[in-house]
């Protein structure tokens, strides 16, 4: 009975074992698993948690271990990269334009700053995009190096050419992780032809040395050969005129026959050295008329440079003063249509006012109206009465600082026509001088209603005035 639970105890025993031997063994091939190599023709990017201050960790021919869950990795290939690069109507420093077609040979830098810039600007992209990256950067790069040379640098001395456009597409590759690692530049064409101007003034200085030589080596073999035949002639003279004196005429003879001959030589001789000096100022022609041309293309070119160094600045110059002015009448004109604006709209508004003034007085005067009964002549004389007072008062006003302190009269007691004395005539005018009521309303082209005429008359001839006052003549006279 009890070895049933020592049993059951055992195998339950061994199996926690054998988890934990089979756990044990997924973990170190899970650990192996991650532990990545990396290929001679690859750099092994691991990014995720890799350090402070550090976007990615580059590493090239050799190993890590990336730590699951907090790091990654890729691959960058190193493959390299050939580009065709056709640069055309690039301006040179001279202002002509020339055609580069080349090629350029690319790849990631393995270098630990560059390999740096391509793991954080390059990784995750494919070939294609990497290779039209750097195309823009070189068609850019490679337009910049042609504008800082003549066409003669760029002509004669590939070398320069070649070593301006490594240091220039190369620091520029560089910001971006990559390599320049091969230029090869098939042709350079220019649209004017001056390239091929250029190359026709060298072939020609050649032609023409290689002819001057053959003539002058010419020339000194035919020297040297004349010199060798006089020097033999002389020597067998010499031995004949050791001959015996049997043999003198006949040396007679050959000496003759040898001056004849030398002087058809030296005719010869003569001819020749006339040829050759023909053909050598012939070719001195030629070089100077190469010469010439190649003098009138660099006048030319010294011609374009001035123009495009004075009178495209004074074209400039020209444009920004037009535009100038243009801007300064645009101006004046905005701020006239301004000062327009606004005095039409303050005329406006002036209108409009003196408008709504007169509506209302025609408001009023047509209410006014009514209230007469529409009779335009009782509509005058309610304004007239509504004024009347103001009247008064103003000529009363005409008077009221006339400051009479004192008067005094001599009267010599004659009296008048009508029975008055002189001091009563002189107080009856000074009287009369304040206008009556009928005088006021004549004044004011209108006519007194019938009742206040009647009134008024009846003052005037009882010797008062419009208000019922006594005469101040007959006061006067009274007294």
């Amino acid at each position: 009975m009890l070895l049933v639970p020592l049993q059951l105890a055992g195998s339950a025993s061994l199996l926690a074992i054998g988890f934990a031997i089979l756990f044990f063994f997924i973990i170190i091939i899970s650990f192996i698993r991650r532990y990545k190599r990396c290929p001679s023709d690859r750099i092994l990017v691991i990014y995720g948690k890799v350090g402070a201050g550090s976007s990615a960790k580059c590493i090239h021919g050799g190993a890590a271990f990336i730590w699951p869950v907090i790091q990654d990795y890729e691959y960058l290939d190193l493959t390299p990269i050939s580009i065709e690069v056709n640069l055309v109507n690039a301006l040179s420093k001279q202002n002509i334009r020339v055609n580069v077609p080349s090629r350029f040979t690319i790849g990631i830098s393995t270098e630990p700053g560059i390999m740096q810039n391509a793991a954080e600007r390059l990784l995750g992209q494919g070939m294609q995009d990497v290779q039209e990256l750097a195309m823009e950067i070189i068609f850019g790069q490679l337009r910049l190096v042609v504008a800082s040379m003549d066409i003669e640098e760029i002509n004669s001395d590939r070398d320069k050419f070649l070593s301006n456009i490594s240091q220039s597409v190369e620091s520029e590759l560089k910001k971006v992780g990559l390599k320049l690692i091969n230029v090869n530049i098939t042709d350079i064409v220019d649209e004017s032809g001056y390239i091929e101007a250029l190359g026709k003034e060298a072939a020609a200085h050649a032609i023409n040395a290689a002819r001057k030589s053959v003539a002058e080596k010419n020339r000194d073999g035919s020297i040297g050969e004349a010199n060798a035949v006089q020097d033999e002639r002389t020597q067998v003279a010499a031995a004949n005129a050791k001959a015996v004196e049997g043999e003198n005429i006949a040396k007679i003879n050959v000496a003759n026959s040898d001056s004849i001959r030398r002087q058809r030589e030296a005719e010869a001789e003569r001819t020749a050295i006339a040829a050759e000096k023909v053909q050598a100022a012939k070719a001195l022609e030629e070089s100077y008329a190469a010469e010439k041309d190649a003098e009138i293309a660099r006048a030319e070119r010294v011609r374009s440079s001035q123009m495009a160094d004075i009178v495209v600045p004074a074209e400039i110059d020209k444009k920004k003063v037009e535009i100038a002015a243009e801007a300064e009448a645009e101006m004046i004109r905005r701020k006239a249509k301004g000062e327009a604006d606004a005095i039409l709209y303050k005329a406006e508004a002036e209108a409009k006012g003196l408008f709504e003034i007169l509506t209302k007085q025609a408001q009023g005067l047509d209410e006014i109206v009514k209230a007469a009964g529409n009779s335009p002549k009782d509509a005058v004389l309610l304004l007239i009465a509504d004024k009347l007072p103001e009247l008064v008062k103003t000529q009363a006003e005409a008077i009221k600082n006339i400051k009479i302190d004192k008067v005094t009269v001599w009267d010599s007691g004659a009296k008048t026509g009508d029975g008055k004395g002189s001091t009563a005539n002189f107080i009856s005018g000074m009287y009369k001088s304040v206008p009556p009521l009928q005088e006021m309303f004549n004044m004011a082209g209108m006519q007194l209603p019938d009742y206040l005429k009647g009134k008024e008359l009846a003052q005037e001839g009882d010797g008062g005035d419009a208000t019922g006052s006594p005469d101040p003549a007959k006061e006067g006279e009274k007294e």
